[in-house]
């Protein structure tokens, strides 16, 4: 399956109130392994950039007024995203700046969900930690993700350090397969590995008489109340082991 990992950047909260893109940064997933290949381009947004926005990006009037105006990079991006399955921390903000932006150029391709599957990794992220801060800092703490070089937001940044963390959450695995990118995008480091001293002597307690009849009480309630006791079951089968 081809997944492609996406963030933006933008002027302000909403393009409700004529907020726009500032900048789009794709990247590529094949087979859960990071291939390389990415799509990344700053955007004239047309407008001022909120004071806040540009101290969370980096990215000012200044600096973007010079560079393409989505219309011109609509075709390339939409190109790039073709045929895959897309993965967004909190989708809906990116994509109501997306089909916002495509709406506004009247594409076909609005929306873009229509087009493309798509996996938010926020609401995954509750699921499987509830009850915790699930922003992709605190999502980069959790599964040992270094993310020490994110001075600013950056949507090519914050899509390769999402890449990483979408594949711990969804595997647990070992090797992210982004050797590739480690070194010219400063984002990662040794995965750390804790090793635990093994006790020389272990204590060992058996269960006294009276422990063992509650015990067997217990799951002897257990298979009057469901019809079946799974730890009955599995006594039988290693004592049937033992003997054979």
């Amino acid at each position: 399956m081809r997944q492609i990992v996406l963030d933006t950047e933008t002027t302000g909260l909403d393009p409700r109130d004529g907020h726009r893109l500032t900048e789009i940064g794709c990247v590529e997933i094949i087979g859960r392994k990071v291939t390389g290949r990415e799509f990344q381009t700053y955007l004239n947004p047309e407008r001022e950039v909120d004071p806040r926005a540009a101290e969370i990006t980096g990215l000012t009037w200044d600096f973007l007024k010079d560079k393409p105006k989505f219309k011109d990079k609509a075709q390339e991006f939409l190109d790039f995203i073709a045929d895959s399955e897309l993965i967004i921390h909190n989708a809906v903000f990116d994509l109501g700046f997306l089909n916002a932006e495509l709406n506004r150029i009247k594409h076909s391709r609005a929306p873009i969900e229509k087009h493309c599957s798509v996996i938010d990794t926020l609401p995954l992220a509750r699921q499987l930690h509830p009850g915790q801060k699930n922003s992709l800092d605190a999502l980069c703490k959790r599964y040992y993700i270094d993310n020490s070089h994110r001075e600013y937001h950056g949507a090519l940044l914050d899509s390769l350090i999402l890449s990483r963390v979408y594949l711990a959450m969804t595997a647990g695995q070992t090797s992210l397969a982004l050797e590739g990118h480690l070194e010219k995008h400063t984002i990662a480091s040794e995965l750390k590995i804790i090793t635990v001293e093994r006790f020389s002597e272990i204590l060992i307690l058996q269960a006294e008489q009276q422990e063992i009849e509650l015990h067997q009480a217990r799951l002897k309630a257990i298979k009057e109340l469901s019809g079946t006791c799974l730890w009955q079951e599995l006594e039988a089968k290693l004592e049937q082991e033992i003997e054979v």
